[in-house]
């Protein structure tokens, strides 16, 4: 999904090409999107959904699209899919992830020591369903906007309450999709002389917070005092 400017149409061309080196077999790339200038032909570009999200003044509506991916008819697409964040850098074999089992999977959010009572929340960088089949998710967020919105952070919270009390919520294996932020940067201080790393049975590297895949391939962090050395194997695996 892309939307606005924060990310140009190479974000969608690279993750197409990753996908293709890492997933067997045939498959329908979609990029739900309010532009499609740029991207490659092989992925179908269709419009996001409306939302209709009741916004107060300076308020920005963040990643709740997301939840239009749960439309009961979305655009007519069928069968199961895998949701993919643009800025993710994906390192090793997707195919596990149309296999484990569960019903709606998710990455479950990396922990953090100042927020409590939150670990059935997922992280919605990668996440995988039935089309068509948590339409009622999308339906009452659009019938309790400005509810949800006050109980929860955002929408990936939101999502992970709502189909935990359904028994529908499950987390992809542990070490399959780590953070870059928190399990590829070496510790403090060997982050100095130290380059990132791919860890061990990883398939997807998430980019969230302050790096993204080419501020880790440049070694740079929007942080102050926050130090990376660039993370070279950025540029073989993050391409077209």
């Amino acid at each position: 999904m892309k939307w606005g400017t924060k990310y140009g149409p190479e974000y969608v061309n690279r993750l197409y090409g990753m996908v293709r080196r890492h997933l067997h077999g045939d498959f329908n790339f979609v990029c739900l999107t309010d532009d499609a200038s740029g991207i490659r032909p092989e992925v179908q570009c269709l419009p996001i959904p409306p939302l209709n999200l009741q916004l107060k003044p300076g308020q920005r509506d963040g990643a709740w699209k997301k939840l239009t991916t749960f439309e009961a008819d979305l655009h007519g697409l069928r069968g199961t899919a895998l949701f993919l964040d643009l800025d993710v850098v994906i390192v090793g074999s997707l195919d596990d992830f149309f296999t484990q089992p569960g019903e709606f999977l998710i990455i479950k959010d990396y922990p953090r020591f100042w927020r409590f009572g939150e670990r059935i929340v997922g992280n919605s960088s990668v996440y995988r369903f039935t089309l068509g089949a948590h339409a009622d998710a999308l339906a009452y967020f659009r019938g309790h906007m400005e509810e949800a919105q006050k109980e929860y952070r955002n929408e990936q919270d939101f999502l992970s309450h709502f189909l935990h009390r359904q028994g529908k919520l499950s987390y992809w294996p542990v070490g399959w999709c780590p953070s870059f932020k928190y399990h590829c940067i070496p510790a403090w201080p060997t982050n100095y002389w130290k380059p990132p790393f791919v860890p061990q049975g990883a398939r997807i590297i998430i980019f969230h917070g302050e790096v993204n895949p080419h501020d880790a391939l440049a070694g740079r962090r929007n942080k102050r005092f926050h130090h990376i050395q660039p993370a070279t194997w950025v540029a073989d695996a993050w391409k077209g």
